[in-house]
């Protein structure tokens, strides 16, 4: 019977602190995903990507396993590159921007 209720009062414990560590979480969360204005942005369309706001950038493609593919100079404020990768998953990586493509 004294199990029972020590087992009654820590599940009791537990959920009440549940509540407590979500609200941290999601404060630290809020602080992660804060947006940096100034960082370049990746967008993907067709095989296609297009770089903005990365002048004078490296924009480095890598495998998911984590080899290194290609890397393409970045050469104005707004430039398109043409991926002529095999179909697949890839990181594409500028500056602190990264973004998950797949090609198919």
């Amino acid at each position: 019977m004294q199990k029972k209720l020590i087992m009654m009062a820590t599940a009791a414990i537990l959920t009440l602190s549940i509540p407590a560590q979500a609200m941290t979480m999601a404060v630290e969360m809020g602080v992660a995903e804060q947006i940096d204005e100034a960082a370049p942005t990746i967008n993907f369309d067709k095989g296609a990507v297009t770089v903005q706001g990365g002048n004078g950038l490296v924009l480095e493609v890598v495998s998911l396993t984590g080899r290194a593919v290609a890397s393409y100079k970045i050469e104005g404020p707004s430039q398109r590159i043409e991926l002529n990768l095999p179909k697949g998953c890839y990181i594409l990586k500028i500056g602190k921007t990264v973004r998950k493509v797949t090609i198919r």
